[in-house]
């Protein structure tokens, strides 16, 4: 729990690893390069986005493979990946794969639900069973199932001279335990109960509280599944807000951070949408102010870990300068033993 004076146990960030239509490989070797960049500066992990049919990543098991080869120590996490466009068991063969590649740096991290957009493109992902999909937790504890080597054949043996597993292959012990899942109140809840990871980020939902205070809601939502973890002692929580330190930012890329964060406002004053969705402010300024800030958030109070997340839109010399400025002046104003 980062009090002051107490340690934040691990730093890092997410990227949402944008590209352009017209040159999708020049954005996806920057997201690269930022994660190569994260490493030499001490950072404990990055993370990566998921978008499908957008401008950004759509397969970061992918992206993390190729990092997982260019890189020897940093933890590398998805935030998140919606189980509601994938196959169980072919995703859990292809994060172990990367869990292999990584040497057991991988942290999943999963969401449910009915797509986003999906009436738009559910003939083209479920042609025929597009009506009876299961978009519900169970898409979860089957990955973990198939993470965890619970057979999914009923053959095990040799045919000819080709040799088959009950399990999963390949097989990547501890994977499992480094699974995480985000969401509300009900969603904290049934993570902690199955002694998985959980991931905040920077909107919440306001069900079951008569709070209309971000920090407040979130630090509840850390409170209920630490409450319901059969062993909150090795509960990991990571908090995820966009927080742009300006220590060595230009004055044009200070305007710039806070019109960002001006223009994204007005979605924090009310909760918004039919699930009451909260949205955090976002945080721009020196580090040591913006560490007098995070040291009196009840979310960030209540997590061991942070992965701050990058804006969207800015320039990679805008990345280079707030990923250095967070690991080098606002890690250590929070506690981070870099």
């Amino acid at each position: 729990m980062p009090r002051r004076g107490e340690p934040l146990h691990k730093l890092g960030f997410l990227t949402i690893g944008r590209f352009s239509e017209d040159h999708p490989r020049d954005g996806h070797l920057e997201t690269l390069r930022m994660i190569e960049r994260a490493e030499d500066l001490g950072f404990d992990s990055v993370w990566v986005r998921h978008r499908h049919l957008q401008f950004g990543i759509s397969s970061p098991v992918a992206v993390l493979a190729a990092a997982a080869v260019r890189t020897s120590r940093i933890e590398l996490g998805t935030a998140v990946i919606p189980l509601g466009l994938e196959n169980p068991l072919r995703l859990a063969e292809d994060l172990a794969t990367v869990d292999v590649l990584s040497d057991g740096r991988l942290n999943p991290g999963v969401s449910v639900g009915v797509p986003m957009r999906y009436d738009d493109f559910k003939l083209a992902l479920y042609p025929e069973t597009h009506d009876v999909e299961n978009f519900s937790k169970d898409r979860v504890a089957r990955l973990l199932d198939h993470l965890r080597g619970v057979p999914v054949s009923s053959f095990e043996g040799t045919v000819g001279i080709e040799s088959f597993s009950r399990r999963v292959q390949p097989h990547s012990p501890g994977l499992a335990g480094r699974v995480w899942y985000g969401g509300g109140r009900s969603s904290a809840r049934w993570a902690g109960q199955q002694g998985i990871n959980y991931l905040t980020s920077s909107v919440v939902t306001i069900e079951g509280t008569e709070s209309r205070d971000f920090a407040t809601i979130q630090g509840e939502h850390i409170d209920e599944y630490l409450a319901h973890h059969p062993d909150p002692t090795r509960a990991r929580v990571s908090q995820g807000l966009v927080v742009i330190p300006t220590d060595r930012a230009t004055p044009e890329q200070v305007r710039k951070y806070e019109a960002y964060a001006e223009s994204r406002l007005a979605r924090t004053r009310t909760p918004q949408g039919p699930r009451g969705m909260l949205f955090s402010p976002d945080y721009v300024g020196p580090s040591d102010q913006l560490a007098e800030r995070l040291y009196a958030h009840t979310g960030f109070q209540r997590a061991g870990e942070v992965a701050f997340a990058l804006p969207f839109s800015f320039d990679e010399s805008d990345y280079i300068q707030i990923v250095t400025d967070i690991a080098e002046r606002l890690g250590p104003a929070l506690g981070w033993p870099r």
